[in-house]
């Protein structure tokens, strides 16, 4: 009867799995502060991303972590770089058995951690990021992207002008097709540390990103930067983290018809491992209440780590 009346359900199919793939490593590296998950190989992705596909994950996004960085983070739209090689290494294994989505961005692969290119020495209290500038970068990684297989490119660095930028670079390229998930509601969360130390970007000389992230005690202010985002361009929009901002979900579902995602961020994640493995709450049930939750505020795709466990132990349907 409750799975007759149930008015949300979760389904694996609206489940995005973030995925990291390191370069340089022989074997899949284990990330302490998120337990379960860990920086794969080319080949150990593939593998990973054929098990999803089987189990009817709907899409991945994936995550570059490079050997070496720079001030402008050229690894991220260089054509033989990690992310654009284990792009093609997952159309190339699983074809169109799922979407294949990539985080586009470029504090994974610059030597001062920001998600921009700097107009200074880093560390320098004078010094922040030149949008403009970035902008062009973003513009190339996109390209590359798409060309390496992507189809639906992720930009998270929430410069001003970014959805416009990329999508007359992917136009511009051919790529009309190649779909963008904007994150166009990006909170400065204290949630991300493990991701941090899962692709090695901690800021160079401390500093946060409150620059370019937004506070988090606005909700009219994510309204804004989605409405600018769709009219850009963008196909699809993020709010991240999630349940810290179940209003600001239930906000925009309330505002637009395109699909909306949302992201169960490390933080999200890493609290819920630690509180069951202190046997503090029964893990697979707050699991799902968590993934339920996102859902029920209006999400239509949700981005979480925990898309693996949900696939084997709970199936394709919640309900």
């Amino acid at each position: 009867m409750r799975r007759l009346v149930a008015e949300t359900t979760v389904h694996a199919s609206d489940l995005v799995a973030p995925l990291f793939v390191r370069e340089g490593i022989g074997e899949p590296q284990p990330i302490a502060s998120l337990p379960g998950v860990v920086q794969h190989t080319r080949d150990s992705l593939r593998a990973e991303v054929a098990d999803l596909a089987g189990l009817g994950i709907g899409a991945v996004i994936l995550f570059g972590v490079p050997a070496a960085k720079d001030a402008t983070g050229s690894g991220a739209f260089d054509p033989a770089g990690i992310a654009q090689l284990a792009i093609a290494d997952v159309r190339a294994e699983v074809g169109d058995a799922l979407v294949v989505m990539a985080d586009l961005c470029v504090d994974e692969y610059t030597d001062h951690g920001h998600c921009g290119i700097l107009d200074g020495p880093p560390g320098d209290p004078a010094t922040s990021v030149d949008n403009d500038a970035t902008l062009d970068v973003y513009a190339r990684i996109a390209v590359a992207q798409a060309d390496a297989g992507a189809d639906v490119v992720a930009p998270s660095g929430m410069m001003d002008g970014q959805v416009a930028a990329i999508r007359g670079a992917l136009d511009g390229a051919g790529h009309t097709s190649t779909a963008i998930l904007a994150y166009s509601a990006k909170y400065a969360s204290g949630q991300y540390g493990p991701f941090r130390d899962a692709v090695d970007c901690a800021i160079v000389g401390g500093g946060d990103r409150t620059a370019y992230q937004q506070d988090w005690a606005n909700t009219r202010e994510a309204l804004v930067e989605v409405r600018a985002d769709l009219e850009q361009g963008a196909d699809m929009v993020m709010v991240k983290p999630a349940l810290a901002y179940l209003d600001v979900i239930a906000a925009v579902r309330a505002e637009v018809d395109v699909p909306l995602a949302a992201y169960h961020v490390s933080g999200e994640y890493a609290m819920l491992q630690a509180a069951a493995a202190n046997g503090w709450i029964d893990h697979d049930v707050v699991a799902l209440e968590h993934l339920t939750a996102i859902r029920r505020a209006g999400a239509d795709l949700v981005l979480t780590y925990l898309a693996r466990w949900f696939a084997e132990t709970v199936g394709r349907s919640s309900r």
